[in-house]
């Protein structure tokens, strides 16, 4: 079924330097490195309403605290290997308040917060965005150029919010390492920082794998990353990619514009072709 209906969109990429494995880069390593803040990097006082989320069908599970939203589901392959999976047939993709977030929520965990409450000015709301649980209501995230810590409820107010840390299939650290790495940067600023988002920063935060960095692998003819969106009932939209950090950057831009809007681009696509 995937491979008759998989559609490849072959993206060009100027290659990246490789990074230091330490999550902070030495100036010789830096060079030409190129960093998104201004794009990506949340603005979570900045939020609106936009066609991005709607609310699926009334359920029973609307009622005990949680919603579900009409998204985009993925799931990412390197080479044969699952290595990401946001699919609702195998995981609980419900979001919830921030009060009832907290009520399952571990130190160690990743949390992904989404502001999804109208507004009158119809603002475009941010991407969603990610953040290590570290205990007491407190989190560390990558924010405006700056890895800091902050309440939870003062930065996610109006958000609504889940648990994400299963999404990505690689080996998780232990809880103390995910928070020995999280505090290990606070106060690390644009100059100091390695990742271009806060997903990239919280997954590093959890996996260690230096492939969330920017730059932090070599790119090659072998290693290749495929992204697969999953639109409709029978419907898979895929995207290949050179590496993880630009399939988690092209992801993020894709759950901004929302599945309504992407899926009439690609219909869009499929008609001129």
């Amino acid at each position: 079924m995937g491979n008759q209906l998989d559609r490849i969109t072959h993206l060009n990429y100027s290659e990246l330097p490789t990074g230091d494995p330490s999550g902070i880069e030495k100036d010789e390593l830096r060079v030409g490195v190129a960093y998104f803040f201004s794009d990506e990097e949340e603005d979570l006082d900045d939020r609106g309403q936009s066609d991005r989320y709607t609310v699926r069908d009334p359920s029973p599970t609307e009622t005990e605290g949680h919603i579900l939203l009409n998204e985009i589901e993925f799931s990412a392959f390197s080479c044969q290997e699952c290595i990401f999976s946001k699919l609702r047939g195998s995981q609980d993709l419900s979001v919830y308040s921030m009060q009832g977030l907290l009520t399952f929520c571990k130190p160690g965990d990743l949390l992904e917060l989404i502001f999804i409450c109208p507004t009158a000015d119809h603002t475009l709301p941010p991407s969603p965005h990610w953040a290590v649980y570290i205990g007491q209501g407190q989190i560390i995230h990558l924010h405006h150029g700056e890895i800091r810590k902050d309440n939870v409820f003062e930065v996610g107010g109006g958000c609504m919010g889940r648990v994400v840390s299963s999404w990505y299939r690689y080996r998780p650290l232990t809880a103390e390492l995910v928070l020995q790495n999280a505090c290990g940067h606070l106060g690390l600023r644009s100059d100091e920082i390695c990742w271009t988002n806060s997903e990239s920063f919280a997954a590093w935060c959890r996996f260690g794998n230096r492939e969330f960095k920017a730059g932090g692998e070599v790119h090659s003819g072998n290693l290749q990353y495929f992204l697969k969106l999953h639109l409709e009932e029978n419907h898979i939209h895929t995207m290949r990619f050179h590496s993880l950090e630009e399939l988690i950057r092209e992801k993020r831009n894709l759950d901004a514009s929302g599945k309504l809007r992407v899926i009439k681009e690609l219909s869009m696509m499929e008609n001129k072709g």
